[in-house]
């Protein structure tokens, strides 16, 4: 049931794309716990249920900002107030667009940003939803430090399991003074107090390496990564697997780099063969970002590229690629799924020429093989090792 009573309203949230065979909830006990501080139901010791009569509401009447609000419900609840989102994710930001609209709100009641916008100058209440990556969280608090002033309430939320020693650090590291509440349905609020006198320098954001000899079609370039994008470190296994039997000498085709995080993937086969089309497709916000930086330190002036912040392939019209190239995720926001790889392929099978082709990489145990024939009719296997397995898809006609 997605249904969230709050002291605000009770309202019906969904995920994007909104899927009615979807199991999986818009809203967590991390949210309801914050949304009951909010309004001053805390709870007694931690006891869920009991209010603590000196509890009081905070105040919402200034500027409110909420970062990492992963299907809205933060700030649905809160739309009354104006508050403004600060997202990584195009379907976050989507699914906060419709739940907003379903609670009846005006589309300008919230502002919707990105991670890569220019937050609000000044910041009254900022709410964090602890992300699933630390450096994205890093980088988020040293870009919203600055507008936060001595009286500016923070407070973050998270499951117990998210909320580490060293998320806890950087709060107290770039914000100030730091403590945990009482664990609440396996929930926990994160209380820090802005220290106007603290300097915590630039953020370390973005990083880059050199992808080494080992990299295939890729040795010798440069990737550029924003905080949160997959293995902003060093280059995965199964990139650098799918890189050492990269498809080229395509020509002028029209390449989709599909769920492209750094863009590696895309630039390299725009090395490769300059005169094809490239299509960098990804619903995270920084790793658009690195994309177009990879690509750009990288590929030759006259290569054509765009880079698309989207849900799979809905935005590239139908039979208008030559080649797709895919890395796909089998997690959607901490949930474990087959679903999203499964959306990839039939968006790739109907974004195909005929003739054209899927190339996959993934693990061997997640079969994807399967998936594949039962979609194209075909699978062939290019390449394997003990634990990855690269396949090609070819669209017939029919």
């Amino acid at each position: 049931m997605n249904l969230l009573s709050t002291s605000w309203g009770a309202y019906d949230l969904t995920r994007f794309p909104e899927d009615p065979r979807d199991p999986l909830r818009a809203w967590s006990a991390a949210d309801a716990y914050l949304l009951r501080h909010l309004a001053g139901e805390t709870g007694k010791a931690g006891e869920p249920g009991e209010i603590d009569a000196g509890a009081k509401p905070v105040d919402l009447s200034g500027t409110v900002a909420v970062v990492g609000d992963r299907w809205g419900a933060l700030t649905t609840a809160l739309a009354e107030h104006g508050p403004t989102l600060i997202t990584d994710s195009f379907l976050a930001r989507e699914a906060t667009r419709a739940n907003v609209a379903r609670a009846g709100f005006a589309p300008d009641a919230v502002r919707l940003t990105t991670t890569g916008d220019a937050p609000p100058s000044r910041i009254d209440v900022l709410l964090v939803r602890v992300p699933r990556s630390l450096a994205l969280l890093e980088d988020q608090l040293h870009r919203l430090a600055p507008a936060l002033h001595a009286d500016t309430v923070v407070v973050g939320t998270g499951m117990v399991t998210e909320i580490h020693t060293s998320t806890l650090e950087l709060f107290e590291r770039i914000i100030g003074p730091t403590r945990t509440s009482l664990a609440q349905q396996k929930a926990r609020l994160i209380f820090s107090t802005p220290d106007p006198g603290r300097d915590a320098g630039p953020s370390p954001w973005p990083r880059s390496y050199v992808l080494d000899d080992d990299s295939g079609a890729g040795s010798g370039l440069t990737a550029v990564n924003h905080a949160g994008v997959f293995c902003a470190e060093r280059l995965d296994v199964g990139t650098r697997f799918l890189l050492r039997h990269l498809p080229t000498g395509r020509g002028a085709a029209h390449i989709v780099d599909l769920g492209c995080g750094n863009g590696v993937l895309g630039t390299a086969a725009a090395v490769a063969d300059p005169e094809v089309t490239l299509t960098f497709i990804d619903e995270s916000f920084p790793a658009i970002a690195s994309a177009q930086a990879t690509f750009r330190a990288n590929a030759a002036d006259s290569t054509k590229a765009e880079f698309v912040a989207g849900d799979v392939l809905a935005a590239v019209p139908d039979g208008s690629v030559d080649l797709v190239l895919n890395n796909p995720p089998f997690h959607s926001h901490q949930a474990t799924t087959g679903a999203t790889a499964w959306r990839m392929f039939s968006g790739a099978r109907a974004a195909l020429r005929p003739g054209g082709e899927l190339w996959v990489v993934g693990n061997r145990h997640l079969q994807y093989h399967v998936k594949l024939r039962k979609l194209f009719g075909n699978s062939q296997v290019v390449a394997s090792d003990p634990k990855f397995v690269v396949l090609r898809a070819v669209k017939r006609d029919r």
